[in-house]
């Protein structure tokens, strides 16, 4: 995995009125001091990718729907630099996924229902000074093949 990156598999306790998971909490490995959090909704067959941050850890949870997640390392010191990971999380595979600085991150929207992502930062956002830089999804040094693999 690459250095920094952590997941935490959710636990869902069900009943007969619903469920409830916790995300994050202070003390855990995936969590942060939150200083924004966002909610997006992305319709089937949609690529958001690739954007990064120079200070900003994001904590990703995709609440409904499934999405390919795709993590590629741009960090120079990094033991991991140039690594990318691949993650799936949603309705079948409830995680929260902590993004440190310096790693691109982006999805696809797997299957025919929107994904409904919630992401926790430890920085606002700032519109006269973001801390965001884009990466095309194609961009050729990543060379990332979003195409279903059909096996």
């Amino acid at each position: 995995m690459i250095d920094g990156v952590k997941i935490k598999q959710l636990k869902v306790f069900s009943d007969d009125r619903g469920f409830i998971t916790e995300v994050t909490k202070s003390g855990e490995e995936v969590f942060v001091e939150i200083k924004q959090a966002t909610y997006t909704e992305t319709y089937p067959g949609v690529i958001k990718a690739f954007h990064w941050h120079k200070k900003q850890t994001d904590i990703w949870f995709v609440a409904s729907g499934m999405a390919q997640v795709v993590l590629y390392d741009l960090r120079e010191d990094s033991l991991t630099r140039g690594q990318t990971d691949i993650f799936y999380l949603g309705e079948q595979n409830r995680a929260a996924l902590l993004i440190p600085p310096g790693v691109a991150h982006g999805y696809r929207v797997l299957g025919g229902k929107p994904v409904k992502l919630f992401y926790h930062t430890d920085q606002a956002y700032d519109p006269q000074n973001p801390d965001e830089e884009r990466i095309s999804f194609d961009d050729p040094t990543i060379s990332f093949d979003w195409s279903t693999k059909n096996r």
